[in-house]
């Protein structure tokens, strides 16, 4: 099973400018260490302490919310697209 995995440009620093990559992750908790092994300057960006995701930074599966799928629950099927979106805040009145 391989599911491909899209970067922002605003990751792409920290991924020597890879902005996809196939991963064998099941889950969002298992894909999160693996971008974090493959990328370890990535991983300090999108992991919190504790290794979990940051809670700006949203997920996508096929163009939906990994939060109505199940969220760390949800189990990637083969070929499914995974995007990782980090929040923009911010601005002026």
């Amino acid at each position: 099973m391989s599911i491909r995995v899209m970067l922002p440009a605003a990751f792409a620093r920290h991924t020597a400018g890879t902005k996809q990559v196939q991963s064998e992750a099941t889950t969002l908790p298992t894909l999160v260490e693996d971008l974090g092994t493959k990328f370890p300057e990535l991983g300090l960006h999108i992991k919190d302490e504790s290794g979990t995701l940051r809670k700006f930074i949203n997920v996508y599966v096929n163009d939906e919310d990994i939060r109505f799928l199940g969220g760390d629950t949800y189990q990637f099927q083969d070929r499914d697209e995974v995007m990782f979106i980090p929040s923009i805040a911010g601005g002026r009145d």
